[in-house]
């Protein structure tokens, strides 16, 4: 196992920590007036997704790095709990359990790219692109003349999340969504 000095971690260093596997999310290195210098830190676990705010690091201590991996893998069907996604070089079948990768469903559709994310080669998360482009199967119809800005309805689309949108968009039309903040961007 590789191991990195505390002063030496970036946004995006991994590491083992507290029987868990952390990502470094935000850190700055403290020199106060008198006393030692420290290395102050927020970290996310990589499985939970838990954060741990103000975790404070002597710059010389050492702390085992962990490897996460990262595939582009494409979304194939859903089955007993599980979802299955396919390596395209190998075309060999990944199954992740359905409540690991709930937020991505609202996103994908089968055959969509995802990005599956490995620890010690076990699947634990999945990532859409950023961003998706799904068509409205469900939408209120828009009413002549209200088009007074910001305001906005419900439109279900064909992965059956439901996401807030301008009057102006109907049944029927394709959308950007941002599956990072769940936000309309446009009509496409």
């Amino acid at each position: 196992m590789a191991q990195i000095m505390a002063g030496d971690i970036r946004k995006g260093t991994t590491f083992e920590y507290k029987s868990g596997v952390y990502t470094v999310v935000e850190f700055q290195h403290v020199k106060p007036g008198k006393g030692a210098a420290f290395v102050r830190t927020t970290l996310k676990n990589v499985v939970t997704g838990q954060v741990l705010s103000d975790e404070t690091f002597n710059p010389s201590m050492k702390l085992e790095t962990a490897q996460v991996e990262t595939k582009k893998m494409q979304y194939s069907y859903r089955d007993g709990g599980f979802c299955y996604f396919m390596d395209m070089d190998s075309y060999e079948m990944t199954p992740i359990e359905e409540d690991k990768v709930e937020d991505a469903l609202r996103y994908i559709r089968e055959t969509d790219m995802v990005t599956v994310r490995f620890l010690y080669d076990k699947a634990f998360s999945v990532e859409p692109e950023n961003f998706v482009e799904l068509k409205v199967v469900e939408a209120e119809p828009g009413v002549k003349g209200n088009t007074a800005t910001n305001v906005t309805k419900s439109a279900k689309v064909e992965t059956g999340a439901t996401f807030q949108v301008p009057m102006f968009v109907n049944e029927g039309d394709t959308i950007r969504i941002d599956t990072r903040t769940g936000e309309y961007m446009s009509r496409v």
